[in-house]
């Protein structure tokens, strides 16, 4: 429990030890004084880092994903020149393998606000046919369920098992959206700007997307659009236009990472809700990533081209905790 000592001057907080340095603190930018290190200290400003994850089993492009960083599962994908069936669940520390999607795809649109055991692969491609099929993960195996109405192969996703959206179409761009209520698919609402590769953020009632290709390759875009339920509005632009990239988090709290523009890139930007801010870069630039968090505060982001193959990043805010010299 926090005390106070004071002789002189303005109280100082007494702790045993440091503050914990997890996101958000309380008790940002407080001093104290840390009687294990007999040293005064103060807890900083919150700020994002890319930290290496533990690698894929094996080289992966275009993955779909779903769920928090350190309970995420990860699905399909291309690897050794093969369309995948194969699903490895994430602890933080190590990847297990588990069953098996029933039809192996790439470039889903995932419902990236689902979990470890409840994950939805929607639409998908498997050589150069585009898929409509759905299929539900219920912590133990795969099930097909509703088909959409329509493919959005090589586009992306958002919301949970139960309710997410399949927002875009390829391999051409379209403004076509689809919504899911857990048994079956309605079209709602366009996009405003037709695109595939984008990426997306958020729930059902409350969506985010951006960056993509709205022409042929290597077209790219900054736009950016959020949805409330009914409608799509077009917002603030990302700093830099990009398409193929990773994305993942909330309609006021996402992470837009990597890309093609038109050159493979490295630049990561954060969303806070009303505008786009460059933060730190990945470690490697790379295409059709497999990608998802909570929010724009932790998530991981894995495999692609050029070289990301089974290398795996993880993004996480803290609070640095810093001693201060009074010598």
């Amino acid at each position: 429990m926090t005390t106070y000592k004071v002789s002189k001057g303005t109280p100082v907080a007494f702790r045993d030890s440091a503050y914990p340095t997890s996101y958000p603190s309380p008790n940002e930018g407080e001093l104290f004084y840390n009687g294990s290190s007999g040293a005064f200290q103060f807890i900083g400003v919150g700020g994002g880092a890319w930290s290496s994850g533990a690698s894929f089993p094996a080289a992966y492009v275009g993955r779909g994903a779903a769920g928090p960083l350190n309970a995420s599962i990860f699905f399909g994908g291309i690897t050794g020149g093969s369309v995948s069936a194969n699903t490895e669940l994430y602890n933080g520390t190590a990847w297990t393998e588990t069953a098996n999607l029933n039809t192996a795809a790439f470039m889903f649109c995932p419902a990236k606000q689902g979990t470890q055991t409840a994950a939805l692969a929607a639409s998908g491609s498997i050589n150069s046919a585009d898929l409509a099929r759905n299929e539900l993960w219920d912590g133990s195996s795969w099930t097909e369920v509703g088909d959409l109405s329509n493919t959005h192969a090589y586009a992306d996703g958002a919301g949970t098992s139960t309710a997410s959206l399949a927002i875009g179409r390829g391999p051409n761009p379209n403004s076509l959206v689809e919504s899911w209520n857990g048994s079956s698919w309605t079209e709602v609402g366009d996009i405003n700007d037709g695109r595939y590769f984008n990426s997306a953020a958020g729930t059902q009632t409350a969506a985010l997307t951006f960056s993509g290709a709205p022409g042929n390759p290597p077209a790219f875009t900054a736009n950016t659009e959020v949805w409330n339920g009914s409608s799509w509005t077009e917002v603030n632009n990302l700093n830099t236009a990009r398409s193929t990239g990773g994305g993942f988090g909330t309609q006021t709290s996402a992470l837009m990472v990597t890309g093609y523009t038109p050159t493979v890139i490295a630049n990561t930007e954060s969303w806070n809700g009303t505008s786009w801010t460059e933060v730190a870069d990945v470690a490697t630039g790379r295409t059709r990533p497999g990608s998802t968090g909570a929010s724009g505060a932790e998530g991981i982001i894995g495999g692609g081209q050029p070289s990301g193959g089974a290398s795996v990043e993880e993004w996480a805010f803290a609070h640095p905790v810093k001693t201060i010299d009074v010598s």
